[in-house]
């Protein structure tokens, strides 16, 4: 993962968007898929500051760890 703000080639095609969940809230985070297959993410209400910058890799192991509940709040 890298941190950007803006710099990147990459990012001139990137389309951003929410997910539907959001429920039209603007305070949320955007996704791009870049064509190398480099995930994109940015906050929604600062889309000409800082991008961060996943590998495939990466984003499939974060994908990886929503499904197997790795993120999930600990119980009291």
């Amino acid at each position: 993962m890298y941190n950007l703000s803006g710099t990147d080639p990459r990012l001139a095609a990137a389309k951003f968007f929410k997910s539907p969940r959001s429920g039209g809230k603007a305070d949320c985070v955007e996704v791009a898929w870049l064509s190398d297959g480099a995930v994109a993410v940015r906050h929604s209400q600062a889309p000409d500051g800082h991008v961060l910058i996943f590998s495939p890799g990466e984003w499939d192991a974060f994908e990886g760890g929503v499904q197997d509940g790795a993120f999930k709040r600990p119980t009291a």
